[in-house]
């Protein structure tokens, strides 16, 4: 069918733009149907024009034989010439009456006027499978004629080719009566929707009213537009069991983020892995042993940084459609990108007009397709890397084998010192500035936080991983002389030397192997971050003496000459603990000296090779004298412990990443080719599945901008992702499942915040990421209006989490035969261990928000009734449980989640579930008269958006089914006759 492709903004509101031009004249005149015509500009969703058919009396040439019929419609706006196929109605089979549940709808960009010649030409299918139909006959009327005539309805006589009688055919234009009745019975709107109490609000307020509207367009709002694109639309009137209608208004778009997304995440795994070699390349002077497997090491990376590269370059040249079809999915240029990502959108009015929407992004497996699935997927890959692991371990010659506890901690540590010796270091600086400047208050604040940041990164490299570690990398230089410097010391020696045939340190000297003098290391190390703390020290006492001397400038100043600043480290308590200056290019040397040279603010900052040894902070730096040396400057009384300071963080933060970097090369050496090969496979599968979450995310956000308990239910206990898989577990489908259940599951280390864009145009709407693969956070920009909406929670920058859900039911002809002679064991514990997570989240929503946060719904179960009845299926063994992922998809609706549902390519048997999704929504929630669901359902599927999905991959209107395969579907997910045929997937 010829589909109307929607580039035009769409909006929501209760009002439709035919109650403006109801007349109580029969006619209309020229000039109203012309600004009808012209379109909703508060609603472009809105349709300028729908209408029904309906046949009655139907003739074919044999008469034994009832017609399956359909109505094509086509168009002609003068000066055009041509018929211009518009679109079709769903086929209706073995009757002379058939009443057509689609509707004809013209959008703005149909661009129809009152001279608009409209076609109906109704077609008798003889053979389904086989597409043989012939036309009974046709009929022909213009917009002007439908419009003006008194009940919107028009009858007109089907004539066929050889201008015989085969039938009549009603169409019945919906707007105006409707327009008529909601105007009447406007005085009876409910005052509230899906439970939460509205207020009324003036039509005439302007946009930042505007983005309170629940349900944005696609098209124009000024969010959802820069994010999607390319929107088909479909309309609908369903019957209901009291009589009414419903009206359904069916969308599919694609998101630009199918190729943005992946530009920056790769750019970030490039940042981050180019940022690895040069914290090796930085390691310093090794011995041959460690200096040879370094090489290895980075060789690996440069590999893979190279193909990161080949694929940026790929993604940055990349000049196709913005979503990746389903034949391309083992395209290598393209692997990052998700396959076939559209979100699908089905927007319901009801009786009374009022509007709910219900979306679902549509996804192809997330899955390195590229790469192939011969090895299996990456569930059993990692568990084989963890064995690699293992036995690695076991066999090594290494003199220290770190446990994975130790390998998070030391990442932890990395991030950590990273991030708190630059904030150390801008905090020093604001503190200078706030010295500079004689402000006692922000010397006070600054001072603070400034002491907070220093204790945290002291706290952080006061550990004993970090000494162990500073002594295995002391003990890889390629000659190290230790020396037991303590005051209580002896002159012996022990020399630590590596060996050139072997990875394992060994000891010469008078004591044993098992002493390794960890104590003698671990009081080195002490004294370089006793340093820091004892700068700190220093600060905070000539801070409170430049704030005490502010305060009461009158205060004596006779101590002043007890000590001197040029003298000031000179004293004769040699007993007392001391801090020791530790030279980084040579930790055996000391600075034992128990005096100092002077210094003023005139003299250089002391280098890391030559820095003076630290008395107490009372002996050093402690002197009340600095005052007076400098009478008016606050700044040049700090400057030498500012400079002091951030020296000893950064030698104390240089030491310990150097140790934590060596102490990552030591554990990823035996297995670096392994470990990258199966990162980069988790990277392309993530990488696919983070690109759905964020459209989900953000569609979810828009819509929900006015919705309170949702907002507060976000950044309380955050967001419910629930992702629904119809994989088998046979063949390569299974691997395809262990990819995905992996990619999911890694987005529990993403997070989002919401900020203010910082322009209107469509780029500055885009998210942008930030972080790691230890954690990505996500920037979604908000324009202004939106971004007041918001709570003051979120709008502060408070991190949003996302607590990602997983269930798969394969329904296909592979599945039989998993069930048969295979394993479903894959399937069992995907859902077992997603069930426990979804559980989990809804006993959090219990403890810590109230039932109405929750939209209203019209089921009689309630949700702990429905997670029981999950349960069971679950836990039940039975074949083909679909009902486990209608219960889930349930769920997640009335948790306020955001629903994914993904096959292999996201095109045929998502499909079936997202047709049949939408129709068991439209009976339970909106009343839908249930003897028509079937053929609400095949409608959907046969001429609904998901059809014209295969034309965008494939190029062929077909599901890539067969009447074999589909005796083994489940019935619900069998699509109508005619409807497929063998085709590429």
């Amino acid at each position: 069918m010829a589909g109307v492709r929607e580039r035009g903004e769409r909006g929501s509101r209760i009002q439709r733009p035919w109650s403006v031009y109801r007349a109580s004249t029969f006619e209309l005149s020229s000039e109203m149907i012309g600004l009808a015509l012209a379109g909703n500009s508060q609603d472009p969703d809105e349709p300028v024009l729908e209408f029904s058919v309906a046949c009655t009396d139907l003739l074919t040439p044999a008469p034994d034989r009832k017609p399956n019929s359909f109505v094509a419609v086509s168009c002609t706006t003068p000066p055009q010439a041509f018929w211009t196929k518009h679109a079709q109605t769903e086929v209706i089979e073995g009757t002379s009456n058939p009443i057509f549940l689609s509707s004809i709808a013209f959008f703005q960009e149909s661009n129809i006027n009152q001279q608009t010649q409209v076609k109906v030409a109704v077609y008798d299918v003889k053979d389904r499978s086989q597409g043989t139909m012939y036309l009974l006959g046709s009929a022909l009327f213009p917009v002007k004629e439908l419009l003006q005539e008194r009940s919107h309805r028009l009858q007109l006589e089907l004539r066929s080719a050889e201008n015989q009688r085969v039938g009549n055919v009603t169409i019945a234009a919906w707007q105006m009566e409707e327009r008529a009745d909601q105007r009447m019975s406007a005085g009876r709107l409910p005052d509230s929707i899906n439970g939460r109490t509205m207020l009324p609000v003036d039509e005439s307020l302007t946009e930042s009213m505007g983005v309170r509207i629940k349900y944005a367009s696609l098209c124009k709002d000024t969010l959802l537009r820069s994010v999607f694109g390319g929107t088909m639309s479909r309309m609908y009137r369903f019957p209901t069991t009291d009589g009414n209608h419903l009206r359904v208004l069916e969308q599919m778009a694609e998101s630009v983020l199918s190729l943005n997304i992946p530009r920056q995440f790769v750019k970030l795994l490039l940042e981050e892995d180019a940022a690895r070699v040069c914290e090796l390349e930085e390691l310093g002077e090794l011995s041959p042993c460690w200096e040879n497997l370094r090489r290895q090491i980075v060789s690996q990376y440069q590999t893979i940084i190279l193909a990161y590269q080949e694929t940026l370059s790929d993604l940055t040249d990349y000049r196709g459609p913005s979503f990746k079809a389903s034949n391309l999915k083992a395209e290598r240029k393209l692997e990052f990108m998700p396959t076939n990502l559209h979100v699908q959108r089905m927007r319901v009015q009801d009786q009374l007009g009022f509007e709910h929407t219900y979306d679902v992004i549509t996804i192809g497996a997330p899955a390195a397709h590229c790469q192939g699935f011969k090895n299996s997927g990456l569930r059993k890959l990692i568990q084989k890397f963890e064995e690699a692991k293992k036995h690695s371990a076991l066999s090594s010659s290494q003199s220290i084998v770190y446990i994975p506890q130790d390998i998070v901690r030391a990442k932890e540590i990395i991030a950590h010192i990273n991030t708190l010796k630059t904030q150390v270091s801008y905090y020093a600086e604001r503190l200078s500035r706030a010295a500079k400047d004689r402000s006692a208050s922000g010397l006070e604040r600054t001072l603070a936080i400034l002491s907070d940041k220093t204790r945290q990164l002291v706290t952080v490299c006061d550990c004993k991983l970090l000494a162990s570690a500073i002594q295995a990398l002391d003990a890889a230089r390629p000659e190290y002389i230790a020396s037991k410097a303590s005051p209580s010391a002896d002159s012996e020696q022990v020399v630590l030397r590596n060996d050139q045939d072997t990875l394992l340190a060994k000891w010469s000297g008078s004591n044993s192997r098992t002493s390794l003098h960890a104590d003698w290391h671990e009081e080195e190390w002490e004294k370089v971050w006793v340093n820091v703390d004892k700068s700190l020290e220093c600060i905070i006492q000539r801070v409170g003496k430049l704030l005490q001397k502010e305060r009461r400038p009158s205060v004596s100043s006779q101590d002043s000459t007890q000590s001197d600043l040029q003298g000031g480290a000179c004293k004769k308590d040699e007993g007392k603990r001391r801090a020791f200056w530790i030279n980084p290019e040579s930790t055996s040397q000391e600075s034992p000296s128990s005096s100092s040279p002077s210094r003023s603010s005139s003299s250089p900052p002391p280098s890391s090779s030559s820095l003076p040894a630290l008395s107490s902070a009372q002996e050093f730096y402690g002197s009340p004298s600095a005052e007076e040396a400098y009478p008016g400057e606050w700044s040049e009384a700090l400057f030498p412990l500012l400079t002091t300071l951030t020296e000893c963080v950064a030698m104390m933060s240089d030491k310990a990443k150097k140790s934590m970097v060596f102490l990552l090369m030591q554990d990823s050496a035996p297995t670096i080719a392994m470990d990258l090969s199966l990162q980069y496979r988790r990277d392309v599968v993530f990488c696919q599945t983070l690109t759905a979450l964020i459209c989900g995310f953000i569609i979810k956000l828009r819509n929900c901008l006015r919705d309170n308990g949702f907002l507060r239910q976000l950044y309380t206990i955050g967001l419910l992702a629930q992702f629904e898989s119809l994989l088998s577990t046979y063949g390569e489908e299974l691997a395809m499942l262990e990819d995905m259940s992996v990619g999911i599951m890694d987005l529990r280390n993403v997070t989002f915040k919401v900020t203010q864009a910082t322009g209107s145009s469509a780029p500055d709407m885009l998210p942008i990421i930030t972080g790691n693969r230890d954690g990505f956070n996500v920037r979604i920009p908000l324009p202004g209006t939106m971004f007041d909406a918001l709570p003051r929670e979120i709008q502060s920058g408070m991190l949003l989490r996302v607590q990602p859900v997983h269930f798969n039911v394969g329904i296909n002809e592979q599945q039989t035969l998993a069930e048969k002679f295979g394993d479903t064991s894959l399937q069992e514990v995907i859902n077992l261990e997603s069930l426990s997570r979804l559980n989990s989240y809804y006993e959090q929503f219990k403890e810590v928000l109230p039932e109405d946060c929750l939209p209203r719904s019209r089921s009689q179960t309630c949700l702990p009734e429905l997670l029981r009845f999950l349960g069971q299926n679950v836990h039940a063994r039975k074949n083909k449980n679909v009902d486990i992922l209608w219960q889930a998809a349930e769920i997640c609706r009335r948790l306020n989640g955001v629903r994914f549902t993904s096959c292999k390519s996201a095109k045929d048997r998502t499909a079936m579930s997202v047709t049949l999704e939408q129709c068991l929504i439209l009976q339970h929630e909106h009343g839908m008269a249930p003897q028509v669901f079937t053929q609400a359902l095949d409608c959907m599927r046969s001429e609904g958006c998901r059809r014209e999905n295969t034309v965008k991959n494939v190029g062929c209107r077909k599901y890539a089914f067969n009447s074999l395969q589909l005796k083994a579907f489940p019935k619900h997910y069998r699509p109508p006759d005619g409807t497929y045929g063998k085709v590429e997937t």
